[in-house]
C-alpha cells in the first residue's frame, strides 16, 4: 500500500477527480478536450497541499563514511543478519554485507556484541507544540475554538528549542510527526520532522514528506463542544460534523478544478477547505485519533462515502476488534503497548493488541503521544512483542522491529526513503549496546542521514537546547574573569 508518490496516471486521476457520481469516461473526454498530456494537467492542477509555502530547508551536514563492522542487524525488512557490516556513505546506506572494505577516511565502529536498527519513527508526538517546561504560555497544540480547525498547521506552533527533542534522540528517534491535539473533529495539519537541531521548524522538516490531517473520534470533541452547548455533544454529532465538512470540501475542490479546466475568475482561497481538499485529492494523509472498534469502522465508511484514504488510526485501543477491516481497507493502526483504562473509551484493551492487528496482515505500529514514552519506544515495542508471544503468536525481534521503523514510515508516506536498512535509503541508523528489546539496551550512537547526531560516550555529541542552560550549573559554566579558563 502506498499513500503517496503515485504513478503519474493515478496522480492525474485523483487531482482531477470529478464531483461524486460523475463517470470516468467523462473525465477521459475532458482530458482530451483540454489538449494536454497527463503530466501537464497534473502540473497545472490545484495545489491544495501547498508544500511550497513553508518548504523544508533541511540540509544534512557532510559526513565522512561510516563502517559498522560485525554487528547484529535488524534490517526492518524481516531479516536478522549476524556479524554483518553496514556502510554509510554520502548520507545513504551504501552497502550491507560481510567484510566490507573500511573507508580510507572515516569512522569505523566495531560492532561485536552490538545491534543495529533503522532509526525509530514516532507517528504521534506533540514535541515543540507542548514543550518542556509545561507552562500555560507555551501550550500551543490544541486550537479549541471550533470543531473544525483544519486551517491550522502544527508546525506553526513548534518551539525548536524544546529540550525534549534531544531526549527522544537519545532514545533512537530519528523522525517524528508533530500533530495538533484531539479536541476537534478536524484538528489541523501535522508535520513530519527530522530529529535534528533547527533554527526554524523548516530546518527540521523531512524533505518531501506529505502533510497529515489530524482528526479525532469519540469523547474528546463531544466533551469539549458539548460542554459549550454546541455541536457536537454526541458521537452522532461528531459524524454529522465530519460529513458536512467533507461535502463542503468536495464542492470547494470541484470549484477549483473547474477553474483550472475552464478558466474564469479564480475562486477565493479558504485555508480550512484547502486542507480537506488536499485529503480528497490524495496529497494529505489522514491521521485519525480513534479508540473504539465500531468508530473506526464508521470512519472507514465515511472515507468510502467521500472517496479518501485514511492512513492511520491513532490510540487504536480496540484495533484488535476490527483488525480484518483495517487490513481490507489498507489502514494502519498506531497503538500503545499497555497504556489503557484512563477513560471509558480506552478501557477494552488487550496487551496483545499490536500482535493481533499484525497477525491479521494489517499495518501495526507502536507510537508514543508522550514526551517520556518517545524516549523508550524500543522498550514499548518489546512489551508488545512479548504480549503477542504470550498470546500464542510467533513473533521475533526481526519482525517486531518493523513496528517502530518500517510501518511508521509507511504511515507517513516516507517508506521509500527511510524505515529500513536497505541500500540507497537514508542513513538513519541506531547502534544499540545490545538487543534493543532488552531493558538494559541503550542507544549508543544515532545517525541521521549518515551524520553522527548522538553519541552516548561523547558529551560533545549529546545536543542540548539553549533552554537547558537554566538547569545546568550556571556558575560553573561561566567563564572566569578575563574570559579564559
Amino acid at each position: 500500500m502506498r499513500f503517496t508518490r503515485r504513478s503519474v496516471k493515478d496522480s492525474v486521476w485523483r487531482r482531477l477527480r470529478l464531483p461524486l457520481g460523475v463517470g470516468g469516461a467523462l473525465l477521459a473526454g475532458m482530458l482530451t478536450a483540454c489538449g494536454g498530456d497527463d503530466k501537464d494537467v497534473a502540473a497545472d492542477g490545484p495545489d491544495f497541499a501547498r508544500q511550497g509555502d513553508f518548504p523544508s530547508t533541511y540540509q544534512p551536514d557532510e559526513a565522512a563514511p561510516v563502517l559498522i563492522r560485525g554487528a547484529t542487524l535488524l534490517t526492518g525488512t524481516g531479516e536478522k543478519l549476524l556479524k554483518a557490516d553496514l556502510l554509510l556513505k554520502d548520507g545513504k546506506i551504501a552497502a550491507i554485507g560481510d567484510e566490507l572494505k573500511a573507508p580510507r577516511k572515516g569512522l569505523v565502529i566495531e560492532g561485536a556484541g552490538k545491534w543495529v536498527t533503522p532509526g525509530i519513527i514516532d507517528v504521534h508526538s506533540h514535541l515543540g507544540d507542548y514543550p518542556a517546561p509545561a507552562i500555560e504560555s507555551s501550550q500551543d497544540g490544541n486550537e479549541m475554538t471550533s470543531p473544525n480547525t483544519a486551517q491550522v498547521w502544527a508546525e506553526h506552533s513548534v518551539w525548536t528549542q524544546d529540550p525534549q527533542f534531544a531526549l527522544a534522540l537519545a532514545g533512537g528517534v530519528t523522525t517524528l510527526q508533530i500533530l495538533p491535539g484531539s479536541a476537534n473533529l478536524f484538528g489541523g495539519r501535522g508535520v513530519t520532522l527530522k530529529n535534528v537541531p533547527g533554527r526554524s521548524v523548516q530546518d527540521m522538516k523531512f524533505p518531501g514528506a506529505p502533510y497529515g490531517l489530524k482528526m479525532a473520534c469519540g469523547e474528546n470533541p463531544k466533551r469539549v463542544y458539548g460542554g459549550k452547548g454546541s455541536l457536537p455533544s454526541t458521537r452522532m454529532g461528531n459524524v454529522a460534523g465530519y460529513r458536512q465538512a467533507w461535502i463542503e470540501a468536495a464542492a470547494y475542490k470541484e470549484k477549483w478544478e473547474n477553474y483550472y479546466i475552464n478558466g474564469g475568475d479564480a475562486p477565493d482561497r479558504d485555508l480550512q477547505m484547502e486542507t480537506l481538499a488536499g485529503v480528497l485529492n490524495g496529497d494529505i494523509l489522514v491521521h485519525n485519533h480513534c479508540y473504539r472498534g465500531e468508530e473506526m469502522a464508521i470512519m472507514m465508511d465515511i472515507a468510502r462515502e467521500f472517496d479518501f484514504q485514511i492512513s492511520t488510526f491513532h490510540h487504536a485501543v480496540e484495533a484488535y476488534k476490527v483488525a480484518d477491516l483495517l487490513a481490507e481497507n489498507n489502514v494502519c493502526a498506531a497503538m500503545w503497548a499497555d497504556w489503557w483504562g484512563f477513560k471509558h473509551e480506552a478501557f477494552d484493551m488487550t496487551e496483545a493488541n499490536i500482535a493481533i492487528v499484525d497477525q491479521a496482515k494489517a499495518c501495526a505500529m507502536i507510537h508514543s503521544d508522550s514526551a517520556v514514552g518517545i524516549q523508550h519506544l524500543n522498550e514499548e515495542t518489546a512489551k508488545a512483542m512479548v504480549a503477542g508471544q504470550r498470546a500464542g503468536f510467533e513473533i521475533q525481534p526481526r519482525h517486531a522491529v518493523t513496528w517502530m521503523t518500517r510501518n511508521p514510515a509507511r504511515a507517513l508516506g516516507i517508506d521509500d526513503v527511510t524505515g529500513t536498512l536497505e541500500k540507497g535509503k537514508m542513513a538513519d541508523v541506531v547502534v544499540w549496546s545490545s538487543n534493543p528489546f532488552s531493558v538494559y539496551a541503550k542507544a549508543e550512537q544515532v545517525f541521521i542521514d549518515g551524520v553522527l547526531m548522538y553519541d552516548r560516550n561523547d558529551p560533545a555529541r549529546q545536543p542540548h537546547s539553549d533552554f537547558e542552560l537554566g538547569i545546568l550549573d550556571a556558575e560553573g559554566e561561566r567563564l572566569p574573569e578575563g574570559g579564559e579558563r
